[in-house]
């Protein structure tokens, strides 16, 4: 049971943190460097999986996402491609919920550049995309590589949004945290123990690369 929920979830957890950092370090570039109307009001939205329920964050995909939801249902009707209880559904749970871990520690990270050195390379003649790709990413790399280290651990760690959008098949949408809370509920206190210290494991050393970026920042 370990292996192939272990197996999955890390899949799951790679693919997701690729989407949520490309994304998540766009939004987080967007909003500490932006001037907009709403701008405030984006950074709420886009912070709401951090503090709302997994499973109401569950819900609202299922409404979006379902076979018979917002997008879901003319997705299934034109291709007939069903995302709920499928290994893509892992996915995009664990995008959802990691997504404003990175995108904050991506504006948090483009913040703290010095204003000048962007005028300065402005001045000399790159765009804004230059300024973006040569400048501010380089510049801002360990926030960025802290905030994906970050968003890895959280999706993997994925349980709630994971349980109503994906469900818990074995072998196909079972994650770690699925597989823990499965075995509790067939009393297997044995198995629970064990995948519980596997997810653990993988936790801490997650949360090591940080510490360890965060010294040599």
């Amino acid at each position: 049971m370990a292996w192939p929920a272990l197996k999955l979830s890390l899949s799951v957890a790679l693919v997701a943190t690729v989407f949520v950092v490309l994304s998540g370090t766009a939004f987080g570039w967007l909003l500490a460097r932006g001037r907009f109307r709403g701008r405030e009001f984006l950074d709420s939205v886009l912070m709401l999986p951090l503090v709302l329920p997994p499973t109401v964050t569950g819900y609202y995909l299922i409404v979006l996402l379902g076979r018979r939801g917002l997008l879901g249902a003319p997705l299934h009707d034109l291709t007939g491609w069903s995302i709920p209880f499928s290994w893509s559904a892992c996915v995009i749970a664990a995008v959802v919920v990691a997504h404003p871990l990175m995108v904050r520690a991506a504006r948090g990270a483009f913040e703290a550049i010095d204003a000048r050195q962007l005028l300065a390379a402005a001045s000399l003649g790159h765009g804004s995309g230059s300024i973006f790709l040569r400048i501010a990413v380089p510049l801002a790399r360990r926030g960025l590589a802290a905030g994906a280290v970050l968003s890895f651990a959280r999706a993997i760690g994925e349980f709630g949004a994971t349980l109503l959008l994906a469900g818990n098949i074995a072998g196909r949408t079972q994650t770690l945290p699925l597989a823990i809370y499965e075995a509790l509920q067939m009393g297997d206190d044995r198995a629970a123990l064990v995948l519980s210290l596997v997810l653990t494991a993988v936790s801490l050393a997650a949360m090591a690369g940080i510490f360890r970026l965060g010294r040599k920042r």
